[in-house]
């Protein structure tokens, strides 16, 4: 019989010890965390097949989704239910999630069978997004909701202003149109104010007018940006008039 889980824990204590003073959690079973690590291609070397983190992923996606979408609610409450959403998924997508992964270097701990170790599985989005929710999975089914919502606010609140920071932004345009449109049924027009630089770092200054009246302006390396950092200066001139 190849290697089961009570034996990875006992050879990986020590790694598992350090795992869990990055992640500021201690387990009450270390299977769990030790589970959490098994890539379905070291099980099924080791013919324990189904003894990979593939169940407590499918858990830990859940626990995120609930947990992420209940501090997002709370921090802000005046978002629209679409814009939690998108913000919601951003920050749960495989992209982010492996990076968050790339933070507690989640990769070196990984147990991956042979063909996957060759090929860099270590450093392989798809397979840390995965482990990371397979932690979160383990977190929780081992402390509980309070257990999990500690762990995913110290890791993600971070990432979480500077996300709504980015969406709010690339959404600007479009919110905009749409509030000029639902008060005056005309919407905005953008014009270009200036481009300095050479030609390979070109800044552009755009404003956003309305009725000849300039809303906002915005300045960036490419005029699509520009135009949206004009809109979400506008949004805050309107957002500021309304209250």
């Amino acid at each position: 019989m190849g290697m089961d889980i009570d034996s990875l824990v006992r050879i990986n204590k020590e790694e598992l010890s350090k795992l869990e003073k990055t992640i500021g959690y201690r387990f009450t079973d270390l299977r769990l965390l030790q589970t959490a690590l098994v890539h379905s291609s070291y099980a099924f070397e080791q013919a324990q097949g189904g003894n990979d983190y593939e169940k407590l992923e499918f858990l830990g996606d859940a626990v995120l989704d609930l947990v992420i979408g209940h501090i997002l609610l709370h921090r802000y409450a005046k978002l629209r239910e679409g814009e939690l959403t998108r913000l919601r998924s951003s920050l749960v997508n495989e992209q982010h999630l492996a990076k968050m992964a790339r933070e507690i270097d989640l990769g070196r701990y990984l147990a991956l069978g042979k063909g996957e170790e060759s090929s860099h599985g270590r450093s392989k989005a798809s397979i840390l997004s995965c482990a990371y929710e397979a932690v979160v999975g383990a977190i929780f089914e081992d402390g509980g909701y309070q257990a999990a919502v500690d762990f995913v606010t110290s890791f993600f609140l971070p990432d979480i202003e500077g996300k709504k920071e980015e969406l709010l932004i690339a959404d600007a345009k479009s919110r905009l149109q749409e509030a000029l449109q639902e008060k005056y049924n005309e919407g905005p027009s953008y014009k270009i104010e200036g481009e300095d630089g050479p030609s390979h770092q070109k800044v552009f200054t755009i404003s956003v007018r309305f009725r000849d009246q300039v809303l906002g302006s915005g300045q960036a390396g490419s005029k699509k940006e520009a135009e949206q950092k004009a809109a979400a200066a506008a949004l805050s001139v309107l957002d500021q008039g309304k209250n």
